[in-house]
């Protein structure tokens, strides 16, 4: 058995959560989310837990009752508590701010890169160089994020360009020059 499907979710006091047939929908003070699950997966409720069991041993359900349980969970902590990435910019005169709701980079190109944000998402700038990307969507959150960091990546050679927080970018060696021999 699923060791990650098997475990039970507890639900916050301020979420509400509607069980309609495979449908979940969860709505708390961050917003509200719903999602369809696969037949093969069922979700019960009882009192401020939820439990997300399989109907048979077959292959897909099992592939599909750790992901449902994982699913549920994410929607559950997205509108009780919320999701975040953070994102550096590195490099000299690279930079960022917000202006209104959209996140406006300066990053090396001839023109400034406008971002606008889905329903949902908000843009924070820290030190001109973080950026910080919530919202109660996980997966949205995830997307806009890659979506940010896919205008400029990091580059191997000086490690210029946007990153996430954390990340770890490998360095290559440039062009040896002048070696000296002759």
């Amino acid at each position: 058995m699923s060791r990650i499907g098997k475990r039970p979710i507890t639900v916050p006091t301020k979420v509400q959560v509607t069980i309609d047939g495979s449908k979940v929908s969860v709505k708390g003070p961050k917003g509200e989310l719903s999602q369809d699950l696969p037949t093969n997966v069922t979700v019960t409720q009882d009192g401020d837990t939820l439990l997300v069991t399989r109907k048979d041993d077959s292959r897909r359900s099992r592939q599909m009752h750790g992901l449902s349980r994982t699913l549920v969970a994410n929607m559950v902590e997205g509108v009780s508590q919320g999701f975040q990435k953070r994102l550096e910019i590195q490099g000299v005169g690279y930079r960022a701010q917000v202006q209104g709701r959209n996140l406006v980079l300066n990053i090396g190109f001839s023109h400034q890169v406008q971002i606008e944000p889905p329903d949902g998402i908000q843009f924070a700038v820290e030190n001109n160089t973080n950026v910080i990307v919530s919202g109660y969507d996980k997966e949205v959150v995830g997307n806009t994020a890659a979506k940010i960091r896919g205008v400029r990546p990091p580059e191997p050679y000086k490690g210029k360009g946007i990153r996430y927080a954390n990340e770890v970018v490998r360095r290559k060696a440039g062009k040896t020059g002048k070696s000296g021999k002759k």
